[in-house]
């Protein structure tokens, strides 16, 4: 039983578990993160993750959390800028959902409506027939995101929760999207009408940390925010009719295939 389970699936886990997700140890484990003690932990992390840092600057670094957001050389990451590709915001590992009346996603056995996850019944209303997007970071990640579309942005959303991690495991447990802190934006874009980028916190993550809090007009590639320390989630939320799927990624919705994808790739094509 790897700590994960045990977390999850133990008693004695529940009870660390219910400590872990609380908000002051989140938030002492981001200061303890923001420290310079905490580069000790980069060279360690580097190893067991594979990372390749030839792909990353690695200047001005003074703590774990600074080398988890670091930033990506330039040409690492090429982001299509046609204004009818539907490109990935962010690295991770993509799922999509069809969105029915009930449920946006059904993953291991548990259940999340748009409603809940938006707390707003008339927006969820306009996802209906829609699609959603998943895209789960793991911690070996770019942890920086960006705006998938240009168009006008209304005020950030904030919505305070619980740190889960998302790991399959625990989505067996807990309603997690619905759990977790999450922030998101309205965006009325000019390829694929009135959509919703959502950013999820997972455990042990101290802060989602969007750029622009206000209304505003964005521009697609921008870089909208970034995640600081553990595997986290992004949602796009997409309505009926404005998009078609690439062929492979098509072919995977519903299932629990996770298709890998780099920030900026071509995954769609608005219509």
């Amino acid at each position: 039983m790897n700590t994960t389970e045990l977390l999850y699936k133990t008693r004695p886990g529940r009870l660390i578990l219910k400590a872990l997700v609380s908000r002051p140890v989140s938030a002492l484990s981001g200061r303890i993160l923001d420290s310079r003690f905490s580069m000790a932990f980069i060279s360690p992390f580097v190893k067991s993750c594979n990372i390749d840092l030839s792909e990353y600057r690695t200047d001005g670094i003074n703590s774990f959390n600074d080398f988890f957001c670091r930033r990506i050389k330039k040409g690492r990451r090429i982001i299509n800028y046609e204004s009818k590709a539907l490109i990935a915001p962010c690295d991770g590992l993509l799922s999509v959902y069809r969105i029915d009346e009930d449920t946006v996603l059904d993953i291991k056995q548990s259940r999340f409506t748009v409603r809940s996850m938006l707390r707003d019944g008339k927006l969820a209303g306009i996802y209906k027939n829609g699609c959603a997007l998943v895209f789960r970071l793991c911690v070996d990640n770019y942890h920086r995101y960006i705006y998938f579309d240009s168009g006008f942005k209304y005020k950030n959303r904030h919505i305070p929760g619980f740190y889960h991690t998302v790991r399959p495991v625990a989505l067996e447990e807990f309603p997690v999207f619905a759990e977790n802190t999450r922030e998101y934006v309205v965006m009325d874009t000019e390829g694929f009408g009135r959509c919703v980028q959502m950013e999820i916190g997972a455990m042990l993550v101290g802060r989602i940390v969007n750029e622009e809090k206000s209304a505003c007009h964005v521009v697609r590639g921008d870089e909208k925010g970034h995640f600081e320390y553990g595997g986290s989630t992004v949602i796009l939320l997409i309505p009926d009719g404005k998009m078609t799927l690439r062929p492979d990624i098509k072919a995977a919705a519903g299932t629990s295939m996770e298709i890998p994808v780099k920030m900026g790739e071509t995954i769609g094509t608005a219509l």
